[in-house]
């Protein structure tokens, strides 16, 4: 199936795609329709935290908040600050994490080394 027959917009390269028949579309407001990235749908900085650099606030609950923010969505803009910020993704996926299966303290609870 053709991206266009889905009401998906698509520019050379990958750092851009646009789903407008998306029940949200566009999730945020702000942003001109026709230059309305939706690559990350979920953000991939939301994890950051206050460091994410967008503009995010928090409820009352503590949950961050991030539907006034229009950075990852503003034409190829979200494909170059995720490379930026990449490094500092990558590190949080090598943070210890604990005791690995298998490994001396036995984290399996099984006997397993």
């Amino acid at each position: 199936m053709r991206m266009e027959s889905i009401g998906c917009g698509q520019r050379s390269g990958s750092t851009f795609f646009s789903n407008t028949e998306c029940a949200y579309f566009p999730c945020h407001k702000g942003v001109d329709e026709r230059e309305f990235n939706c690559l990350f749908c979920y953000c991939p900085l939301y994890v950051l935290g206050p460091r994410c650099g967008g503009d995010y606030r928090y409820t009352k609950a503590g949950t961050k908040d991030c539907t006034l923010c229009t950075r990852l969505h503003e034409g190829d803009a979200g494909a170059t600050l995720v490379k930026e910020r990449f490094a500092e993704l990558a590190d949080l996926a090598r943070e210890d994490v604990g005791p690995v299966c298998g490994d001396a303290q036995d984290a399996c609870g099984d006997g397993r080394q």
